[in-house]
């Protein structure tokens, strides 16, 4: 019987925020999904584009966080595509962890991998770690990697 006989695992969902633990999940997820076959849905969530800022300045700040979005994916891309992992990536913007608990229904995912810890450690003990929420209101399992 193949592993996905026992492991219902399709689809994947890695949010990443650049931590070593995010890539830590990251090998993880890529080894889940290589024995299961499953593909990756890599996903960053980046902070609210500014509000208030006029032209030229809004398009700059906006510029400016995409671009910081795409050179944090870079390690994570790298490493799944040595490993032949197929995967989409996302980049949302907003709160991480209702974002990711939103995309996990709406994509349908059947598991969400995660690291322990983002890269404020600080703001994780002060207002609850995104992983922490994320374990309370998702539809689907959570594997949380250290």
């Amino acid at each position: 019987m193949p592993a996905t006989d026992h492991l219902p695992i399709g689809k994947i969902l890695l949010p990443v925020d650049g931590s070593p633990h995010a890539l830590e999940a990251a090998a993880y997820a890529a080894g889940l999904a290589i024995t299961t076959g499953a593909e990756i849905l890599l996903v960053h969530c980046h902070k609210p584009f500014p509000k208030l800022l006029g032209e030229p300045y809004m398009q700059q700040a906006i510029n400016r966080i995409l671009e910081f979005s795409r050179e944090l994916l870079i390690p994570y891309r790298r490493l799944l595509d040595e490993q032949s992992v197929p995967y989409t990536q996302l980049v949302l913007e907003g709160p991480a962890a209702a974002a990711v608990c939103r995309v996990a229904k709406i994509e349908k995912c059947h598991l969400i991998v995660m690291g322990s810890r983002g890269c404020t450690e600080l703001q994780g003990l002060v207002l609850g770690s995104v992983t922490h929420r994320v374990l309370h209101a998702t539809p689907c399992p959570v594997l949380v990697v250290r």
